[in-house]
């Protein structure tokens, strides 16, 4: 566990931050070759991606705030914390998906498609940050004897997000790494099988992501805030999205015809 990678002079390079950006700009080259491969404008492809970067770290933000209010209420100091904290996913997840919805309509470019194209860029960079909170020793597992336990020995990472240091933990953050590269997988795989609509890969993303976070959720140590004193925030937020996924998914079938293939698949035919 690294939190700290480099110090050069009075500049820190922090592990999390620099996955992070690396998360983001692999989610939108992903997402911007996807487009143009769809006949989709690149260069608003890439400002749809930038409004979706900087409104998922708001989100993220602002839920870790809802979800921990009295800890920081009754320590208001800890606000900074916000500032080195990744925050909360699904927040992350809600108002970028809101703001890219309110981006899409203004600029004219088609809703699921455009979302078609993001998708896997999503669980790309999931991937890869969630490997800098390993690094970062955020968003930690509970205690365990299972062989693949990880343990934190770095103070910072203790001093940073509370990392419980010399514990045995289950590696969370590599149980959703790994799930996000199968769903990956997953979503490619069977992106041009079967009956295709637009709108298929976006919410089959939405099915698949809570249903393993929910899942994951069950293994994590940190605190996250509850709903009713037994559901995590983020696996009430899955059971909302799944049945509404699954909802979507059956209406976008029922409704649309089969979409055109990208580009270099018609190219190839």
């Amino acid at each position: 566990m690294y939190p700290k990678l480099l110090e050069l002079g009075p500049i820190s390079i922090y592990s999390y931050g620099l996955l992070l950006v690396s998360a983001y700009l692999l989610g939108l080259q992903v997402a911007v070759v996807r487009g143009r491969a769809r006949g989709l404008d690149g260069q608003r492809v890439m400002d749809l991606g930038i409004a979706i970067i900087v409104s998922a770290l708001v989100g993220a933000k602002l839920l870790l705030l809802v979800v921990e209010f009295d800890h920081f209420t009754r320590d208001p100091a800890e606000l900074w914390t916000l500032v080195r904290s990744g925050g909360v996913f699904y927040g992350g997840l809600l108002l970028s998906v809101a703001v890219a919805f309110w981006y899409m309509r203004r600029h004219a470019m088609p809703l699921w498609a455009t979302c078609d194209a993001f998708a896997p860029g999503i669980a790309a960079g999931q991937a890869v940050g969630r490997l800098g909170c390993l690094l970062a020793g955020c968003c930690y597992g509970h205690p365990t004897d299972v062989p693949w336990g990880i343990t934190f020995t770095n103070p910072l990472a203790a001093a940073n997000v509370g990392t419980p240091l010399g514990v045995s933990l289950h590696p969370t953050q590599l149980y959703e790494s790994v799930a996000a590269l199968v769903i990956l997988g997953i979503l490619l795989a069977f992106e041009n099988r079967g009956r295709r609509f637009a709108g298929r890969t976006f919410w089959a993303y939405l099915l698949l992501y809570p249903a393993v976070r929910f899942v994951i959720e069950f293994y994590r140590g940190d605190p996250r805030g509850t709903v009713i004193d037994v559901l995590s925030t983020s696996q009430f937020v899955s059971l909302l999205l799944v049945p509404l996924s699954i909802v979507m998914l059956v209406l976008l079938a029922r409704a649309g015809g089969s979409t055109p293939r990208p580009a270099t698949a018609r190219a190839g035919g």
